[in-house]
């Protein structure tokens, strides 16, 4: 038992076993952190850009405001916010890691006229977002820069957690601002794109049913006022040749009134009494 005890313990000198030991110190300089240090560094000439890039867009654009040019220069301005924020996002998910998901674009395309997209432009929460992103971002990009570039000739020891927690702050205004909203922002894109496929829909119908009505039920009526004013003339003179004509005149009537029926219930689907507006919308 005390040969037992004198016996050398592989525990080693703390007394710990080798699985209990502490891991052994990684090395800080990796490549995350590295990347978290190109984007500090890259702070300042990307936050100057926005920075100028917003104070000149609403500079402009509210100078301009009392002339016509100014409110569609400042939807244009806001547009290319959304470029800005593109390329931010880009750049916090190239070095910082952030998945962010990219916003709904704009359904422009076939709204209701100029005035409308307009409107839409304007009151894009999207762009509006990425402007106060652009507008806060110089001083935070000037401190973020400055803290970087003397850590790395002073503070180099402890560099990485600096970075680690000037890169945090940076993932978070990313999340905050350049995220979308939510989902009932993303719903309400799509609600506006489908309205606006809705929109053009409804005027192609319409026409269509102008074109039916003029190529078709119109040209027959007319046909028939001329041939029952022909018969007329000769109801006296010839009543044979009137009384064909009359039959003619029976026939297009007959023809005018399956096209009307045709074009009734292409305005109004059969499917709507049968089975329903949800099984008339999916058709």
């Amino acid at each position: 038992m005390t040969e037992r005890l004198s016996t050398p313990s592989p525990r080693g000198q703390a007394g710990t076993a080798p699985g209990d030991r502490p891991p052994p110190a990684r090395f800080a300089y990796d490549r995350h952190t590295w990347k978290e240090i190109a984007h500090l560094l890259a702070n300042l000439p990307a936050s100057l850009l926005g920075f100028l890039y917003v104070i000149t867009m609403l500079f402009t654009g509210a100078m301009l405001t009392v002339t016509v040019i100014g409110f569609p220069l400042l939807a244009a301005g806001l547009m290319g916010a959304r470029q800005l924020g593109k390329l931010e996002r880009g750049r916090a998910r190239a070095l910082l890691g952030v998945r962010v998901d990219e916003p709904s674009p704009l359904p422009l395309r076939g709204r209701g006229g100029f005035f409308a997209q307009l409107w839409m432009a304007l009151k894009d929460p999207v762009g509006w977002r990425t402007v106060l992103y652009d507008f806060i971002r110089l001083p935070w990009g000037i401190l973020t820069f400055i803290v970087t570039l003397v850590s790395l000739f002073v503070l180099w020891p402890v560099l990485p957690f600096i970075a680690r927690g000037l890169a945090n702050a940076d993932r978070a205004m990313v999340r905050g601002l350049l995220s979308p909203s939510d989902e009932l922002e993303r719903r309400i894109a799509e609600l506006e794109s489908d309205r606006g496929v809705v929109v053009d829909t409804a005027a192609a119908d319409l026409r269509r049913i102008e074109r039916d009505l003029h190529d078709g039920a119109q040209a027959r009526l007319v046909n028939l006022a001329m041939g029952l004013g022909l018969a007329k003339e000769k109801l006296l003179e010839d009543p044979d040749a009137a009384a064909a004509m009359v039959d003619e005149a029976h026939g297009e009537v007959k023809l005018a009134l399956q096209e009307l029926r045709d074009l009734a219930r292409g305005i109004h689907p059969a499917v709507l009494t049968d089975r329903g507006l949800d099984a008339a919308l999916s058709s």
